[in-house]
């Protein structure tokens, strides 16, 4: 890396006030409890330190690769870790406040850095009514509005009204905001897999509900959450996305995988979907997995399992 690069980027997050250290590990920043250390990681806690930190990427004309992350729940980092610029969207950045709307429902206003399970709640106990599925996901907003995240029958999609993020036009990142509806949302996809953008904000149009009635089916998806899922190993959840015609986890199953380990990495005896970290496993150990579950499982059934957890590099 630009060591003069690294140098200018120091001094801009020390004028800032915005905090920034040197190989950071990211096993800290992901729910796989995986990944080597970051080169520079920086928690910016203002849009406009955001906004900034896009200028002067920009700026390097690619010198210094970056990745911005939020809660790391989709996040598999590889070993050697990340030799870039890691942005961090944490509870430095994780603000949500509930606005009224004219049709009696209501706004909630969300920082990227703010979790998902938290906004769920929160709208809950406010009365309102459409984010309980997302009750149990455990990513941030940010992360959940890129991949259009979803649980029990629900997806960001379906709530999202609006988004701000700073996008690039020509040489130059710009802040804007956009309905949802321009986002080519579809199944644990978003534009902004295919085009970038940083997302800072995302509103919910949520309806007027009732707020017993909303805390009691936020416990009861946590309970059948707990009851089904392996919690009690670090994961980053569902790790194939579901094949059209049928389900990751059934697939898995029926091709007697549960169990299936290598290292400390192993396919969940619990739920099939999930390869759990069953103490020390390593990267290269859960892609090693993943890939022996994609080849037998197309052996057996023909079907073509794509990851759903995001690999770093």
């Amino acid at each position: 890396m630009n060591r003069q690069s690294i140098s200018q980027l120091r001094h801009l997050c020390q004028q800032m006030q915005c905090r920034l250290v040197e190989n950071e590990p990211m096993r800290l920043h992901t729910t796989f409890r995986i990944g080597g250390p970051a080169a520079v990681f920086v928690e910016p806690d203002q849009p406009q330190q955001i906004a900034a930190l896009a200028d002067f990427l920009a700026e390097t004309g690619g010198e210094l690769p970056w990745i911005l992350v939020g809660n790391g729940s989709n996040l598999l980092v590889r070993d050697e870790g990340f030799p870039g610029v890691v942005i961090h969207l944490g509870s430095r950045f994780s603000r949500i406040s509930v606005e009224s709307a004219p049709d009696g429902g209501g706004v909630l206003r969300c920082q990227a850095g703010a979790m998902l399970a938290a906004a769920s709640r929160l709208s809950a106990e406010q009365g309102l009514t459409g984010l309980e599925f997302a009750c149990g996901i455990p990513g941030s907003i940010g992360g959940a509005v890129y991949m259009n995240a979803g649980a029990y029958e629900g997806e960001m999609s379906s709530v999202l009204y609006q988004v701000t993020h700073i996008i690039r036009e020509g040489d130059t990142p710009r802040m804007q905001t956009c309905e949802a509806g321009t986002l080519d949302f579809s199944y644990r996809h978003s534009e902004y897999q295919q085009n970038g953008g940083w997302i800072v904000e995302a509103v919910f149009r949520l309806q007027k509900g009732d707020r017993v009635q909303s805390l009691a089916r936020i416990e009861k998806l946590l309970q059948s959450r707990r009851e089904k899922q392996p919690l009690e190993f670090p994961s980053a959840g569902s790790t194939f996305k579901r094949p059209q015609g049928s389900y990751a986890s059934l697939l898995i199953d029926q091709c007697g995988l549960k169990g299936l380990r290598v290292g400390d990495a192993q396919v969940s005896e619990k739920h099939a979907g999930f390869v759990v970290n069953r103490g020390e496993a390593t990267c290269a150990q859960v892609l090693a997995l993943m890939e022996q579950v994609q080849r037998r499982v197309y052996e057996q059934t023909g079907f073509h399992l794509e990851p759903e957890v995001r690999i770093v590099p």
